[in-house]
């Protein structure tokens, strides 16, 4: 009896969150968003690009900001980027190769000693290969597993503790579109993003078992970014996103505490189409998206034409 009363309990948990879900579609994102006044937000990858572009953003909310980058260049001019943005807040920076474990908990506990425990975890440096599987040396794989995935394990033990015993904070991973569908020339950047998909979710799961209910957690599925890091990419009919309106679209949700953000919502449709679809049905969505060649002229920060030796079967021509 006790068992069909959790159960039917559950059942109107599940209809009150449903209808929650679509009268808030209604509601001005803007008009619930929290304050992240005073808060310690700590960005990886904030030496440029989207990481920038998020660090002037929270600053400007009054948070103060944390970058960490390999490129000690870049992290100086994102914190003259984010002091001119609001001279009231601090900002500072740190050198830290996040693929080192070991290095990671010592900077996490250099900040804490320096500035505060943090507030806000934005996981968001990535890098890409953009070739095809054959052609992909083995340390890339390496490093791009470790670098969009493996290096969430690290950020976020470091600073979870002190979130849980606060029960309060918030953990954001920029993971891409590319963490819910494959794609030609991204095995080893889709095979790493799914897995910060499968990692956030997974760790959402833990936080409501654990009872820690404060502590937030987003995962971010944005289409491909005119960042640098996808130069040469192309598409007949979306084009790559510029970063400003991806980073509004990341902060409304983070904001909002959305667990799950795709940027732009039309990416919301393609777990559906999926789920919906007969496998080769959905190849032929693919084919039609552009995503056979999307990558075909890819370049990325390296500015080279990448070579790769597969046969194109559509088209009967090589892949440059």
């Amino acid at each position: 009896m006790a068992k069909s009363s959790n159960h039917f309990i559950a059942f109107l948990m599940i209809f009150y969150y449903w209808i929650c879900g679509i009268l808030l579609f209604f509601v001005p994102k803007s008009l619930r968003f929290k304050s992240v006044k005073d808060k310690l937000v700590l960005i990886t990858g904030g030496g440029s690009g989207l990481g920038r572009a998020l660090a002037i953003r929270f600053a400007k909310r009054g948070a103060n900001v944390i970058v960490w980058d390999i490129n000690k260049s870049g992290l100086d001019e994102t914190v003259e980027l984010v002091r001119a943005a609001n001279p009231e807040v601090k900002v500072g920076s740190y050198v830290c190769d996040i693929t080192d474990r070991h290095l990671v908990y010592e900077t996490a506990a250099k900040v804490k000693r320096d500035v505060s425990a943090i507030d806000i975890l934005v996981n968001n440096a990535g890098v890409v290969s953009g070739k095809n599987l054959m052609d992909i040396p083995d340390e890339k794989i390496i490093q791009t597993f470790q670098v969009n995935a493996i290096s969430h394990f690290w950020t976020v033990k470091a600073v979870l503790p002190d979130m849980m015993a606060a029960n309060s904070g918030h953990i954001v991973s920029i993971a891409s579109v590319a963490g819910s569908t494959g794609g030609c020339q991204l095995t080893d950047y889709c095979a790493s993003k799914f897995a910060a998909v499968g990692f956030e979710e997974s760790l959402r799961y833990e936080l409501i078992n654990a009872n820690k209910l404060g502590v937030k957690s987003t995962v971010v599925l944005p289409y491909f970014i005119n960042t640098g890091m996808f130069a040469g990419f192309k598409s007949p009919i979306l084009p790559a996103l510029e970063p400003d309106y991806v980073a509004d679209q990341i902060m409304a949700g983070v904001l909002t505490d959305a667990e799950y953000v795709a940027v732009p919502r039309i990416c919301y449709t393609l777990n559906t189409l999926k789920t919906i679809l007969p496998v080769k049905a959905f190849y032929k969505v693919y084919e039609v998206l552009g995503g056979y060649h999307v990558m075909e002229d890819f370049v990325g920060r390296e500015g080279t034409q990448h070579n790769n030796n597969y046969v194109n079967n559509n088209n009967n021509r090589k892949v440059k």
